[in-house]
């Protein structure tokens, strides 16, 4: 029985691992820097994400609880940009644990294969990147310069369930942050490598999956599944109106 080489299960930047075949020695250094591509997500109408930013978190998890979506609530990353009230597709981005054979390149060795760059590469306008970063304080998932560049693409935010890095500058780029914390650590420099790029995530101990509609403002971050958005934005809006007719009664009796 032959006994496959080593290089034969190699990391694939899509996530998981790929079977690789080489037909010559010569082919085999090339191949095994090249990079798969990452997928595009299919986002819902812009006007979706407009209708449940204006409603808000609050509503909005209270009405996919009475949907049967029990929490939609992204435990974890909080406002860090308070004020700002957001909504848009979740572009995804996955990292695990660091495995040293599988994932060994520094900050800007081959940049190409830095998934975490890739992710940003798919931004369009009213974007918003979730990150599973596994709750992990050490790395700081993206810096100014990836945050820079997705603010120059149109993106609206970042959820990530970890941390980011040179917050002094990326405070003023006019993203919204949802984050646990910051560290002057680069994304793989301790614990953590990327790993896939619009797949499915967990995220605070919500699922998303890529395209989901991220509705975040003071109160926190939530998921809507996008085939339930527009029951949501008809349900909700009922809920907004009779909550806007209660306020002012009850200001009436003051």
């Amino acid at each position: 029985m032959d006994t496959p080489s080593a290089d034969r299960y190699r990391f694939a930047p899509r996530g998981g691992f790929s079977p690789i075949k080489y037909a010559d020695e010569g082919q085999k250094s090339k191949r095994r820097n090249a990079v798969s591509p990452t997928r595009d997500i299919v986002r819902p109408p812009a006007a979706w994400a407009s209708a449940l930013q204006a409603i808000g978190t609050a509503t909005v998890s209270s009405t996919l609880h009475d949907m049967g979506i029990r929490d939609a609530f992204i435990q974890g990353p909080v406002a860090w940009t308070k004020g700002r009230a957001i909504a848009g597709p979740a572009l995804t981005l996955q990292f695990m644990p660091l495995r040293e054979d599988l994932y060994g390149e520094g900050e800007y060795a081959d940049p190409e294969r830095q998934l975490h760059r890739r992710a940003l590469y798919h931004a369009r306008p009213g974007d918003i990147v979730v990150v599973d970063a596994r709750g992990d304080m050490r790395s700081g998932i993206f810096g100014e310069m990836m945050l820079t560049y997705f603010k120059g693409r149109g993106g609206a935010g970042v959820v990530i369930d970890g941390c980011i890095r040179d917050y002094p500058h990326c405070k003023s780029l006019g993203l919204g942050l949802w984050i646990r914390g910051v560290t002057p650590n680069f994304h793989t420099q301790t614990g953590l490598m990327p790993f896939a790029v619009n797949t499915p995530i967990a995220c605070g101990g919500v699922t998303v999956m890529p395209g989901d509609i991220i509705v975040a403002d003071d109160d926190g971050a939530a998921v809507v599944p996008a085939a339930l958005a527009l029951k949501v934005i008809e349900k909700a809006s009922i809920l907004h109106s009779w909550e806007d007719f209660s306020r002012q009664r009850l200001l009436a009796l003051l």
